[in-house]
């Protein structure tokens, strides 16, 4: 059972922020830019949001809005659901699987330390399964 801390240490620890002031145009070219689904929304050095392209698609483009006029406060998900670094890989699951949510940022201390997608979640699994799967025909070979 993986934490949240050795989950970060096996991916990049880079995660894109952006104002909640700037429009979701700039938000949008970010995402693109970074090929990543969500922007941690950071006012002061604190998380005050989270905006992914999901929000985008169903507050902005399926409501008739304008990515160009309107401001990333304005769709971003607040409060936003968080994780620690103690947290297990089966915590972070559970957690999106009912809140029905694709990103966690991490959080230790008050700070962001990283986020965690769903993506992330299941390459780890499927890793430990390789694993297991390598460890179970060594043993019946040997």
């Amino acid at each position: 059972m993986n934490s949240v801390k050795m989950l970060l240490k096996a991916k990049s620890a880079e995660f894109c922020t952006i104002s909640p002031q700037a429009k979701i145009i700039d938000a949008l070219r970010l995402m693109a830019e970074k090929n990543v689904g969500a922007l941690m929304v950071m006012e002061d050095g604190r998380l005050v949001g989270i905006l992914s392209e999901r929000d985008y698609a169903r507050k902005v483009a399926l409501m008739g809005r304008t990515s160009v006029d309107t401001p990333v406060t304005d769709i971003m998900v607040s409060p936003v659901l968080t994780v620690t670094p103690k947290h297990t890989r089966e915590d972070c699951m559970t957690l999106m699987t009912t809140k029905r949510v694709r990103h966690l940022p991490v959080v230790e201390n008050g700070s962001v330390v990283g986020i965690l997608s769903i993506g992330d979640l299941v390459k780890d699994a499927i890793l430990e399964q390789e694993t297991t799967i390598h460890h179970l025909e060594n043993y019946v070979n040997s």
